[in-house]
């Protein structure tokens, strides 16, 4: 399972296979070849922007990736995964923006996540058999509240998920989590800005946090359970920002035009200029 904020991928350093993707074939390359043309006629600098995308639910951060790549004509890559059940902000550059895609990943992000709290599961998150917990008396929204408040603000130290794409002895967590193993991942340092209760019906609490790169939204939900003495696991997470690019900004892929012209993203040093004007 891809995690939160790990790392940038390009998906120009793909190992698939090329000659499997018809788009790679003698007329896809033509088109490719149309659409770089296009977008880069061949005077002035090489092409560089920033797309603020909308990731559906059920679609990987780099499928998102590659649809931006095939529509735009040039190397694509994004500023930190979504985990494939989460929706929300993903931040693509694509040309010469790849190359600064470190500074996108280093900014606050925000989140909105649905916890449910009558179950855990292996995944922290719905994609694992739900595990209930019997809560005889559910705490209150203020007891909710002043957790989130006294345990998860500031700078404290967080267990990643087992399913997640932390390595542990060179192997990926998730790898010997699927052999019903522990990966016996260690606690490392996240720094939570802000967390909200937004709402709360019992067993779904909605929280908005910010953080800083490296939070995982899974781990709380899962923590969260464990110190109320209920369950904990995500039902949904949004991303709704990274640094300055909101979820109001964002794109549905599917109302990406079969051919996206550059113009329809932000230029890289304008994206740029917004970034260092963000605390």
């Amino acid at each position: 399972m891809p995690t939160a904020d790990d790392q940038h991928q390009d998906s120009s350093k793909s190992s698939a296979n090329p000659a499997s993707n018809p788009a790679n074939g003698p007329q896809g390359g033509s088109r490719r070849a149309a659409r770089l043309r296009r977008n880069h006629p061949g005077d002035g600098p090489p092409p560089a922007g920033v797309l603020v995308l909308d990731k559906p639910s059920g679609m990987s951060s780099m499928t998102a990736v590659s649809i931006v790549r095939r529509k735009a004509g040039l190397k694509a890559g994004h500023a930190g995964t979504l985990d494939p059940l989460a929706t929300g902000v993903l931040v693509i550059g694509v040309g010469k923006a790849t190359k600064s895609l470190d500074r996108f990943m280093k900014t606050r992000k925000g989140y909105r996540t649905e916890i449910d709290l009558s179950a855990f599961t292996a995944t922290d998150d719905r994609e694992a058999e739900l595990e209930p917990v019997e809560v005889a008396d559910p705490p209150s929204p203020d007891a909710v509240s002043a957790v989130l408040a006294e345990q998860f603000t500031g700078e404290f130290m967080q267990v990643p998920p087992d399913f997640s794409a932390k390595k542990v002895q060179g192997r990926r967590a998730y790898a010997t989590a699927r052999k019903g193993e522990s990966p016996k991942l260690e606690p490392r340092p996240v720094m939570v800005h802000e967390i909200e209760l937004e709402s709360y019906e019992w067993p779904i609490a909605t929280v908005r946090i910010a953080c800083e790169k490296g939070f995982y939204v899974r781990s709380l939900a899962r923590d969260l359970g464990r110190v109320l003495g209920t369950g904990g696991h995500c039902a949904s997470i949004r991303r709704i920002a990274v640094g300055p690019f909101t979820i109001e900004q964002a794109v549905d892929p599917d109302d990406l035009p079969a051919e996206t012209p550059l113009d329809r993203f932000i230029p890289l040093q304008d994206a740029l200029r917004m970034l260092d004007s963000t605390p």
